[in-house]
């Protein structure tokens, strides 16, 4: 009862006492913790946006968005649940910020065949004031053949809570950690296609790529009114070559997805290993309850996949958890003024006794302002995979994270 006390007067005075360190909270993406996207579209590939939607008149559009933010983050090391004596003051710690974003976007229809795109971004603070972002163009061969390349990030998969079947994301160890540079060539038959894409990881503004350094592979979806379903393959040098397929249909008004990988590492002992996955997402009450679920095995012996810069981390290489995990995705929009939402993310690996939640809010009470209020925290054993991989910016096991939000955007054309 006395550490009950000691913590809840603790959650009360770091929301006013501010002891600044280094580390800035808000040197990260909210929405990656906050995120409600996958409640409105679970499919992440955007193979179906293809340059064939981007035809357009000849002209050009500029983009511009805005993003101010400012809050704080008290937490410990050590989640309350385990604090010994001394543990409770030891391990706190209190995370203000306040970051500026903002981007600009030029869209260049060149010709009814020929568009490029290119943004540049600018966060204060940041490690630099002027940063690239996506920058590549789209060009429609003949009404045959759409290419894309350039600087982007392109994914495969459904999964919302596990990538495992977003090839394009895995890596051969920590050394590949650079943004991709894409290209991919989509080829339509009838409502569904055949994708072909080659990518790098290596800096191309510094670096020429070897043959070690791309990797190569194609995917084609068959597409029935009853179901999508997708097959894969991708090989790169130094690295298992991986196969996915994966199956999404709806059933009774609720969305059902299944994916399938196996790898074969050709580059070494050609020893076979495999992951497999289940889900659903359904919507409930004129979609004020949106409930995602999912059950992921996970026997594949080497997961390194690619994690993309974000104002959470650097860019960098993650594995995700061996065995059965559980994921489960609650959101309930009240609606009314202000349109609250309240959410509950939920990962749980059952073998390790291990599990993250993410309770928490959000609310737009003015014209351009969110307020976010979550506790990200771990369960269950000290050494397992979700008390160590946390969904806190810090990586700290109990954490109370507060933000508000000023954004907004605007666009103009030329024809």
């Amino acid at each position: 009862m006395k550490k009950c006390l000691y913590l809840l007067i603790f959650i009360i005075f770091s929301l006013i006492l501010i002891n600044a360190q280094e580390t800035d909270l808000f040197d990260w993406d909210l929405d990656s913790l906050f995120d409600e996207s996958f409640f409105d579209i679970i499919v992440q590939d955007d193979s179906e946006d293809t340059v064939l939607s981007s035809i357009k008149r000849r002209g050009i559009t500029f983009g511009f968005s805005y993003e101010f933010r400012g809050g704080a983050s008290p937490g410990w090391d050590t989640a309350p649940w385990f604090f010994g004596d001394d543990d409770f003051v030891k391990s706190f710690s209190f995370r203000p910020g306040v970051k500026m974003n903002s981007a600009i976007t030029v869209d260049a229809q060149i010709s009814e065949v020929f568009r490029v795109l290119s943004v540049v971004k600018v966060s204060i603070p940041g490690s630099y004031f002027f940063t690239l972002g996506d920058f590549f163009f789209d060009y429609n061969l003949l009404n045959t053949v759409f290419i894309r390349a350039g600087k982007y990030e392109h994914s495969w998969g459904i999964s919302p809570n596990f990538g495992f079947t977003n090839l394009l994301s895995r890596v051969p160890d920590l050394s590949y950690n650079g943004e991709s540079y894409v290209f991919k060539a989509d080829i339509p038959i009838g409502i569904g296609g055949f994708q072909a894409v080659a990518l790098t990881r290596t800096n191309l503004l510094t670096d020429i790529p070897g043959w070690s350094d791309l990797g190569f592979g194609g995917k084609y979806n068959l597409a029935f009114r009853w179901a999508d379903f997708d097959l894969g393959v991708f090989y790169q040098y130094d690295m298992a070559t991986r196969a996915i397929f994966s199956i999404k249909t709806t059933l009774f008004d609720t969305e059902i997805y299944n994916e399938w990988l196996a790898a074969v590492n050709t580059h070494s002992d050609n020893s076979l290993s495999f992951a497999a996955n289940v889900g659903f997402l359904k919507e409930l009450f004129n979609r004020k309850i949106v409930l995602n679920a999912e059950f992921f095995y996970n026997k594949e012996g080497n997961t390194n996949s690619y994690q993309q810069e974000s104002d959470i981390t650097d860019a960098g290489v993650y594995s995700l958890n061996q065995g059965l995990n559980i994921a489960l995705n609650l959101l309930y929009r009240y609606g009314g003024k202000g349109n609250p939402r309240f959410f509950a993310n939920m990962l749980y690996a059952p073998a390790q006794n291990t599990m993250q939640l993410v309770p928490g809010f959000r609310l737009t009470p003015f014209q351009h302002v969110d307020v976010y209020m979550a506790v990200p925290m771990a369960l269950g054993n000290k050494t397992g995979y979700y008390y160590e991989n946390t969904a806190d910016p810090f990586n700290r096991p109990f954490s109370i994270v507060t933000l508000i939000t000023l954004k907004g955007g605007l666009q103009t054309s030329f024809n």
